[in-house]
């Protein structure tokens, strides 16, 4: 049998109070996130204050190594590496200012056709450091030497080649002379 609505079912009092709604108070959680970064700080604070003191200890150390290595030092064999440093640099700036002609021969021998052939040639440096190249050679035919003249403009090291004095013979050979200059790079030693 159902109870009418008039009658209480508890005999506890009733309170007036509205039901608490919730409300977003954040002040815990700021305080829990404060509170960890602080340890997280004090943390990285004391590593980095050992971390300071294990690297004294550690330049102490090597110091120490250091003064006891260069304690051992032989004042002789310091004064021969610098003696040979010496030498070998002079010896370095000797040969950056030697001429060797082997370079212009080489390159010679690959550029020139095997049909070309020098039967005099004369080779100078000036005061200025220009090298002139002067000669006299024959040639199969007018068309090996122009093709000489080709290999030499297309080599660009031997400059300004100019044959003249070209004579050609009754077995169509062709004797000429040559005038050109070198370029430096030629004739520098290069071991």
């Amino acid at each position: 049998m159902a109870l009418p609505p008039t009658i209480p079912t508890s005999f506890v009092p009733h309170s007036n109070v509205a039901p608490r709604k919730f409300s977003s108070d954040f002040t815990g959680a700021f305080g829990f996130f404060a509170y960890a970064v602080l340890g997280i700080v004090f943390l990285m604070a004391l590593g980095v204050f050992f971390y300071g003191r294990i690297l004294v200890a550690d330049e102490a150390s090597k110091y120490k190594k250091l003064t006891v290595a260069e304690a051992e030092i032989d004042a002789k064999t310091v004064e021969s590496f610098v003696r040979l440093r010496n030498l070998l640099s002079s010896g370095e700036t000797l040969l950056e200012g030697h001429v060797a002609f082997s370079g212009f021969f080489s390159s010679l021998e690959k550029i020139l056709p095997a049909t070309v052939r020098f039967t005099a040639l004369h080779i100078s440096i000036g005061k200025n450091g220009m090298s002139k190249v002067e000669g006299e050679g024959v040639a199969k035919s007018f068309n090996a030497l122009a093709s000489a003249s080709t290999a030499f403009a297309g080599d660009g090291r031997i400059k300004d080649a100019i044959f003249s004095k070209i004579n050609i013979k009754k077995d169509n050979s062709v004797s000429f002379s040559l005038f050109a200059t070198l370029d430096r790079e030629i004739i520098v030693f290069s071991p």
